[in-house]
């Protein structure tokens, strides 16, 4: 079975989703339209069951073609505490790719996706984030929540012990790092440089449109049912396309179809001041271990 070779593993809502489409287009990259497999990282308590190793390869790698690069995009490998070591076991001369961005920003948009995938109940993202000490004690979570620390949002974006856990285990020769500024400056750049760490032609191109808007649910009922479909309908999908990645194409086409994209209202300018103070010591640990200016992410 084709087994993937390089992994696209944070952060959050950094732009991975577009990263991973405009990869998928490469003749000699295969990337499976599932994204977010969340195989590695036992640690996460997820409500579904964890795959086997034969149904990972199976469901998401058997449309590979020979590629010689075949990717898994699962963001919260970043963040999981065993998901690099996992990784590493499984291929240790894997490649990886970690996008990231202003955690003040990433948490904001982290918040509204929650609320468009039902994850997330309380509306107001500072209430949200108020709500933590609760969570953490396992109270305020939503039933549709698909594993509780996924509302942790401050360890979200605790970039630095999670980009380090990847340097120590797999070396910074076979992990790249880059920012979501450089990527919304210059895609086409970005780009390049990931084609080339992965060793394939650099010098193929695709259109960048916008891939991953701001989104919210027409309808809730129907979100739900999407989300989690009564088990006779996932029989009943089985039957007529045996094909996972098949099904997972037709159920994210229904979802964008009860989808629509307004303009985020922009955070609370206090809030953003406190959060920006807040991760302003987290941001300069991040500096040291890229070797990087990130002042601007310290300036609310």
């Amino acid at each position: 079975m084709v087994k993937p070779n390089f992994f696209v593993v944070g952060a959050l809502k950094s732009g991975t989703t577009a990263l991973c489409e405009y990869l998928g287009r490469h003749p000699e990259i295969f990337i499976p339209s599932s994204k977010e497999i969340n195989y590695f990282g036992s640690d996460l308590a997820l409500r579904l069951p964890r795959l086997t190793e034969q149904q990972y390869l199976e469901w998401h790698f058997a449309e590979a073609g020979g590629e010689p690069r075949v990717g898994d995009g699962s963001v919260w490998y970043l963040y999981t505490k065993k998901a690099a070591a996992e990784i590493h076991a499984f291929d240790p001369d894997a490649r990886i790719v970690i996008m990231l961005r202003n955690p003040v920003d990433a948490l904001y948009s982290l918040h509204s996706q929650f609320l468009y995938t039902g994850d997330e109940d309380i509306r107001d993202f500072g209430q949200a984030l108020a709500a933590e000490p609760d969570r953490r004690n396992g109270n305020r979570i939503p039933e549709r929540t698909s594993f509780p620390e996924m509302l942790y949002y401050r360890d979200v974006a605790a970039y630095a012990d999670q980009v380090a856990r990847f340097l120590h285990t797999f070396g910074r020769d076979q992990v790249e790092v880059h920012l979501f500024d450089d990527f919304v400056r210059d895609i086409a750049a970005v780009d390049r440089s990931i084609l080339t760490f992965l060793g394939v032609d650099p010098g193929f191109t695709t259109r960048f449109q916008v891939v991953n808007p701001n989104k919210e649910i027409r309808n809730k009922p129907v979100q739900e049912f999407l989300k989690r479909p009564p088990s006779v309908v996932r029989r009943i999908g089985r039957w007529i396309l045996p094909g996972y990645e098949s099904r997972e194409r037709l159920r994210r086409r229904m979802i964008g179809w009860n989808t629509r994209h307004p303009d985020r209202v922009p955070m609370d300018r206090s809030l953003r001041e406190r959060l920006t103070a807040e991760f302003a010591p987290e941001v300069q640990r991040l500096e040291a271990l890229l070797d990087r200016d990130l002042s601007r992410w310290r300036s609310a």
